[in-house]
Parts: structure tokens; C-alpha cells; sequence
């Protein structure tokens, strides 16, 4: 290994350091630690530590292939130390105004989203529910003066089919009229059972 590539690599290293601290107070920062379930935080900072192992071998592979030395372990822990005197205050203020910025952000975008999406869309609902209940409200009403002029157009017709028995039946002989009233004594009570269920129903149908 010349000099060039060992200079390489112990600045390659101290970078690592810092951003190895850097990258561990991003993911103190996010874990929120004391609400998390100890086997999740477990399995987390196993996947933390494999992670960061694998980005500094894939340094070292590309500053001089792979090669571990001695002072590469006292270059990460320079960089590390000098991330903590140095610029880990200034990192948690940036990092902390980004996390704000972000709050902020996606906050904005969800008061634009509700303003020009969930709004119109509820408009358009409340809107559809008032004209289907002005048609249904309009059906009834429609219904209902149809049904008024048949049951009005009924009536006149039957009051003419009576009228005309009335005639025809005043204009038979006696005898004959007689013998219908007998019949007609002898079936009142069916007659005035169809009468009153006729009448209920003619009720009930108003009353609707």
C-alpha cells in the first residue's frame, strides 16, 4: 500500500467517524427509544450496526481494496471524536430545523390537500344527497296527486255506476225490487264487512 492510498484512507476513515456520529444521533433522534418494545429496539440496532460495518468496508473497498489496518480503527474513532467536540450540536440544531421544516410541510400540504380536495368532494356529496332527497321528496308528492286524482276520478265514476242502479233499480217492478231487498238483508253483514275494509284501506292510504 503506497503512502497516497494510506493518506487516502485515514481521511476516508476520519469522514467515516463523523459521519458515523452523525449517523447515530439521526437514528437516536427517529428511534424514540423508551415508547419502543425492547426486542423491536434489539432487532434495530443489530440492523444499525450491520448497516454501518457494511458502508465502512465499502469505503476501504473502494479507497484500497479492502484492506483493515491498525491506524483505520484509530482514524474512525478521531473522526468519531471529532464529530462530538466539534459539529454534533450544530448537526442536532440542522437536523432538528429539518424535522420541523418537514412537520411543517407535510402539514401545509394536508391543509392544501383537505382545501382543494376533501372540501369540494364533500360539497359535491352534500350536494348530491340534497337533489336525491329533493327527487325523492318530489316522487312522493308526485305520487301522491296521482293518487288522489284516481281515487277522486274513482269516486265520480262509482258514484254514476250507483246513480244509474239507483235508476234502473227504481224503474223495476215491485215485486222484483222486493225480492232484491230480501237478498240483499239476507247478505248485509258480508256487504258491510267489504264496506268497512274498503273504507280502512281508503284511510290508512290518505294518512300515507
Amino acid at each position: 500500500m503506497t503512502l497516497t492510498t494510506q493518506f487516502y484512507t485515514l481521511i476516508a476513515m476520519i469522514g467515516m467517524g463523523c459521519y458515523f456520529g452523525a449517523s447515530l444521533d439521526t437514528y437516536q433522534r427517529f428511534l424514540n427509544r423508551p415508547h419502543r418494545k425492547k426486542w423491536i429496539v434489539f432487532i434495530y440496532d443489530i440492523l444499525f450496526w450491520v448497516v454501518q460495518a457494511l458502508q465502512v468496508f465499502y469505503v476501504l473497498l473502494l479507497v484500497n481494496q479492502g484492506e483493515l489496518r491498525f491506524y483505520s480503527f484509530l482514524a474512525l474513532v478521531c473522526g468519531f471524536a471529532a464529530y462530538q467536540a466539534l459539529i454534533k450540536n450544530i448537526y442536532l440544531r440542522l437536523l432538528n430545523i429539518f424535522i420541523l421544516l418537514v412537520k411543517r410541510t407535510m402539514k401545509l400540504l394536508g391543509e392544501i390537500s383537505r382545501i382543494l380536495i376533501y372540501r369540494p368532494f364533500l360539497f359535491i356529496f352534500k350536494m348530491i344527497k340534497v337533489i336525491l332527497n329533493l327527487c325523492l321528496k318530489g316522487i312522493i308528492a308526485i305520487g301522491k296527486l296521482i293518487f288522489r286524482i284516481v281515487t277522486t276520478i274513482m269516486k265520480i265514476i262509482f258514484s254514476s255506476i250507483v246513480w244509474i242502479i239507483r235508476r234502473i233499480y227504481n224503474m223495476l217492478p215491485q215485486t222484483f225490487t222486493n225480492k232484491l231487498e230480501n237478498m240483499y238483508n239476507k247478505n248485509a253483514g258480508v256487504f258491510l264487512r267489504i264496506k268497512n275494509t274498503l273504507s280502512e284501506w281508503i284511510k290508512e292510504t290518505k294518512k300515507k
